[in-house]
C-alpha cells in the first residue's frame, strides 16, 4: 500500500470535477462494517483492515468482490452514495461522473433500476445541493461481452435518468477487445458516450484497441502509453483523455508492472511526461475507500511530481473541458472555476 502525505495545494479551495470515481471503491473500512452489519454479519476492524491491504490487482479485485458482496439492496446503495457525496462536497467538488459496476449488479441477480433509483434519489437530495452528479454505467470485462451487452442496454434505458456513459473496467487481459465490439456500437448509437479502462494492467496495444476498435473517448488509466512513443503522440493529436490516478496506480502495482522494475515510487508516474507531451490528462481517485485516498490527496501527489501552479491549474480545469456534458451546461461550471482561480490569484 502506498505511503500517502497530504501538503495543500492551489488546486484545493477552487472548485473541482472528478470523472474516474467508482462508487463501490468508495466504500470506506468503517462502512464496510456498518454495511456487513446490516445483513447480519459482524466483522472486526482489523478483519477489514487486512483486507484492505493488497499488493497487486488481483488482491485488489478480491477485496472488491468482497465488500461489494454487502451491497446487496437499494439502501445499501443509497448509503454508500450518501458517504461519498459527503466527502466530495467537503472537497469542494462541484460535478462528478460515478460509476456504477451494474455488471456485478447484474450477475448478483439484482434490480438495476431500482439500485439506481435509490442512488439518483440520494444524488438529488437537499444537502448534496451544488453538487452536480452524472452516471457512468461499467461492463466487467471478465463477466465477457454477454453480460457487457447487457449492461449497455440497461444504460442506454436509463439515459434519460441522468446515464451519461457506458464503460468498462475489470480485468483487461481476461477477454480481447474485439469481443466487446457489439456493445460499444450499440451504446454509442444510443447515443451514450464512450469510456473503456486500458493501459492500467495491460500494455500499449490495450490503449490502442480501446481507440480503434471500441471508439473511447476518454481512456480510464492509460498508464502504459508511457511505454510507446507513437501511442502518446497518437493520444494527444487525437485529444483522447487519459484519466489518471496515481495512487491507484501504486497500491494495485500497475505501475510496477509498467515500469518493469521490482517496485514503483510515485516519482516514476508518467502523469507530468504525459502533461508535457501534451496528452489531454484528468485526476481522479479511482477507488477512494479502498485505496485510502481523496481527490484533495491526488492533487497533492500531482504536486509532489513537480508540477508547476500552471499545470495544476490546467490539471484541474481539464476535468471541467473531459466531461461529458453540452457545451451550454459545462460553460457556467468552467466560469465559475475560473472565477474562483482569478480571485485566487492564479489568473
Amino acid at each position: 500500500m502506498a505511503s500517502l502525505t497530504r501538503q495543500l495545494t492551489i488546486v484545493d479551495a477552487l472548485p473541482k470535477a472528478e470523472l474516474h470515481l467508482h462508487l463501490e471503491g468508495s466504500i470506506r473500512p468503517k462502512t464496510a462494517v456498518e454495511l456487513a452489519a446490516r445483513h447480519g454479519t459482524t466483522l472486526m476492524p482489523e478483519e477489514v483492515a487486512a483486507r484492505y491491504r493488497y499488493s497487486d490487482f488481483a488482491g485488489f479485485i478480491d477485496t472488491f468482490k468482497w465488500v461489494t458482496s454487502f451491497l446487496r439492496e437499494p439502501e445499501d446503495y443509497a448509503l454508500v452514495t450518501r458517504k461519498l457525496l459527503d466527502e466530495l462536497k467537503r472537497q469542494n467538488v462541484v460535478y462528478a461522473e460515478i460509476t456504477l459496476s451494474a455488471g456485478v449488479m447484474l450477475r448478483r441477480m439484482q434490480n438495476v433500476e431500482a439500485n439506481f433509483a435509490a442512488i439518483r434519489e440520494t444524488a438529488r437530495s437537499v444537502p448534496f445541493s451544488g453538487l452536480r452528479t452524472a452516471w457512468i454505467f461499467d461492463a466487467a470485462r471478465q463477466f465477457g461481452p454477454d453480460s457487457a451487452m447487457e449492461v449497455a442496454r440497461w444504460a442506454a434505458k436509463l439515459r434519460t435518468s441522468g446515464v451519461v456513459a457506458f464503460g468498462m473496467g475489470g480485468d483487461e487481459i481476461s477477454y480481447p477487445a474485439v469481443n466487446f465490439r457489439p456493445a460499444f456500437d450499440f451504446a454509442r448509437n444510443e447515443g451514450l458516450r464512450i469510456v473503456c479502462h486500458a493501459g492500467e494492467i495491460g500494455g500499449p496495444e490495450s490503449v490502442r484497441e480501446a481507440m480503434e476498435l471500441l471508439g473511447a473517448e476518454r481512456i480510464g488509466h492509460g498508464i502504459a502509453a508511457m511505454r510507446d512513443r507513437a501511442l502518446a503522440e497518437t493520444l494527444a493529436i487525437r485529444r483522447i483523455v487519459l484519466e489518471i490516478c496515481p495512487t491507484s496506480n501504486l497500491c494495485t502495482s500497475a505501475l510496477t508492472k509498467q515500469i518493469g522494475k521490482p517496485s514503483a515510487s510515485l516519482a516514476d508516474h508518467p502523469l507530468a511526461d504525459f502533461m508535457t507531451q501534451g496528452i489531454h490528462v484528468t485526476l481522479s481517485t479511482d477507488d477512494p475507500g479502498m485505496f485510502h485516498t481523496d481527490l484533495l490527496t491526488e492533487y497533492s501527489q500531482a504536486a509532489a511530481l513537480g508540477l508547476s501552479n500552471k499545470q495544476m491549474f490546467e490539471l484541474a480545469e481539464e476535468s471541467f473541458h473531459a466531461a461529458f456534458l453540452p457545451p451550454a451546461e459545462k460553460r457556467p461550471l468552467l466560469e465559475d472555476f475560473r472565477t474562483a482561480a482569478r480571485l485566487a490569484g492564479l489568473l
